[in-house]
């Protein structure tokens, strides 16, 4: 029987390189800055990041090899992750539209995350760290970082939004399964958290929150180093693999893609699935429409491109990002992850130039999980709330080709699952017990 609705690759077919886009990108990449008083942030970042992800945040080669201690976690964590076609899902919609998309949940913790993590993790391990310290807002970057960290065996603190950890308890455990210690930020291990505790104890906090509190624990201890999960270069480079398996997959399916759609908040799953195709859109002029799907709880794409800190309390030297303002206060909504006031320097760039159109759902995530609940109802997958916003997407683009009768081919990608979100998914769509029938 042929198989035209998973393609799925071999464990050889493993990338071995990632692809760095800044020597493709239509014009310089602006460097990071440091304000115009105080220390130097740009100095300080040899004590911020793991060396060889400095190194790597500043490349200028095209490919860099993965070494083959990664592929190996990689192929530990279920690389090569297969690509689906949604033919039930269009079907279900009526539309001309090719449907395709990455199984990013199919990972041990379920997202992409943990690409980056156990790269980071392994290059930690490497320079003779013992323990990582980092942010996490959906929850689904803490709990990878603590799953690579058990892997190479370093310990792990968490640094995790207030407003999310209260809601997801079972992410909680998950997180402490793999010997993590997981703090609620603002949190009192710290003494930036310390302040913004002591004004408000049920503080929402933000991502930019935990990511000052990551940040000042791991300058107090030697044996500790900071890790991200989105955002700068480093992070999209590794999660490149994403779209580079995915690349082979639409080869050996035969098709090429019009559009391409993921979720964006700091932009690491979009840009693990766009950025490759981007590369042959910008060297080979490929005509591809790339859409992030954001909420208007954080629509920073739509925010002003200048520079800005990444976090908080003005730890991080000032990224050239589009930006809601590092201070800026936004509400709380289910899919976290997306809840962050700047857009990776790289993508920003490329939406001032105009390769990336951006759309914002509303807040109240009612549309985007109506949606999610038709995908699931035709395909059976259960996305994280994030993914949610990629499935709208979707599923919207696929309706206007039916409008418009047009015959496209749409790849989005999934980056996570929602088996530890189902509280906020029944929040929203009312999903309630039915009463007891004898």
């Amino acid at each position: 029987m042929t198989n035209d609705r998973a393609i799925i690759l071999k464990a050889e077919e493993l990338p071995d390189k990632w692809y760095n886009i800044i020597p493709d990108l239509p014009e310089p990449l602006p460097p990071p800055m440091d304000p115009p008083e105080g220390y130097s942030r740009v100095g300080d970042l040899p004590n911020l990041l793991i060396g060889e992800c400095l190194k790597q945040e500043m490349s200028g080669e095209r490919w860099i090899p993965i070494p083959e201690g990664i592929r190996e976690l990689y192929l530990a964590a279920g690389r090569p992750r297969p690509l689906y076609r949604a033919k039930n899902l269009e079907e279900k919609l009526g539309t001309p539209a090719k449907l395709f998309y990455k199984s990013e949940f199919y990972s041990p913790t379920g997202s992409h995350k943990v690409n980056t993590a156990l790269a980071q993790a392994y290059y930690a391990k490497e320079q003779g760290f013992e323990r990582l310290t980092t942010e996490t807002g959906a929850g689904q970057w803490g709990n990878a970082l603590a799953y690579a960290s058990s892997l190479v065996g370093l310990d792990c603190t968490v640094f995790w939004v207030r407003a999310v950890y209260r809601w997801k308890p079972q992410r909680l455990k998950f997180m402490q399964m793999f010997g993590a210690d997981v703090f609620a930020s603002p949190s009192t291990q710290t003494e930036f958290g310390k302040s913004l505790h002591a004004e408000d104890p049920n503080h929402n906090g933000s991502l930019g929150i935990a990511i000052s509190e990551g940040l000042e624990d791991a300058k107090n201890d030697p044996k500790a180093v900071y890790c991200l999960g989105s955002v700068l270069n480093h992070v999209l480079l590794h999660q490149s693999i994403i779209g580079l398996e995915t690349m082979k997959q639409m080869e050996i399916a035969g098709e090429y893609p019009d559009t391409i759609i993921s979720c964006l908040g700091g932009g690491s799953n979009f840009g693990g699935i766009a950025l490759p195709w981007m590369g042959e859109a910008l060297t080979k002029n490929k005509e591809i429409q790339f859409i992030a799907a954001q909420s208007e709880a954080a629509p920073n794409l739509q925010g002003e491109y200048k520079y800005d800190f990444a976090d908080h309390a003005e730890m991080t030297p000032m990224l050239k990002m589009y930006t809601l303002g590092h201070q800026v206060t936004m509400v709380p909504i289910y899919g976290d992850g997306l809840r962050y006031h700047g857009s990776s320097p790289i993508l920003s760039l490329l939406r001032n130039t105009g390769h990336l159109d951006a759309v914002a759902y509303p807040a109240d995530e009612k549309y985007v999980f109506e949606k999610t609940r038709e995908f699931v109802q035709a395909e059976g997958f259960l996305p994280a709330p994030e993914s949610a916003y990629s499935v709208a997407c979707a599923m919207d683009e696929a309706i206007k080709c039916k409008e418009n009768n047009e015959k496209k081919t749409i790849l989005f990608n999934i980056s996570g699952h929602g088996f530890l979100d189902m509280d906020g998914y029944g929040d929203v769509l009312g999903l309630k017990p039915q009463p007891e029938r004898s």
